[in-house]
């Protein structure tokens, strides 16, 4: 049965993680769990725990990223709201019945096994969503 669980965390798009650190790390005092490359969306990604979700600072590596796109476009600030869920085909196929946009109609998975996939902001009141799933 597929099953919504929880914020798994919110990305905040920077043009450099380095100097967006100098607020969430040094004047709110999180910490940096791990900063890694998003091959597959052309992205640095910090990772900032937070309770039981995270902050992730997202960074475009290439000019024609969809996250580049992004920052040109609406500038630094919030990027999207990713929610924790099992049963992730099964939630696209239902979301696509009801004619929401996708822009993935079937997941992408991460070279640890996280499977994602984004709903389009046009169909959730301007909000990007991805939708994260968690092997095992």
């Amino acid at each position: 049965m597929p099953k919504f669980k929880r914020i798994d965390h919110i990305a905040i798009v920077v043009e450099d993680i380095a100097a967006a650190l100098g607020f969430w790390q040094d004047a709110l005092g999180l910490a940096v769990e791990k900063v890694e490359d998003e091959p597959a969306e052309k992205t640095s990604v910090a990772f900032l725990p937070l309770g039981e979700s995270q902050i992730e600072l997202v960074a475009p590596q290439t000019d024609d990223s969809g996250t580049a796109r992004y920052l040109a476009k609406r500038g630094p600030g919030m990027h999207h709201l990713c929610i924790e869920v099992e049963g992730l085909e099964e939630i696209l196929a239902a979301l696509k019945a009801r004619g929401v946009r996708l822009i993935h109609e079937t997941p992408v998975t991460k070279p640890d096994g996280v499977r994602y996939a984004f709903i389009h902001p046009k169909s959730a009141s301007g909000v990007l969503i991805e939708l994260y799933e968690r092997s095992g």
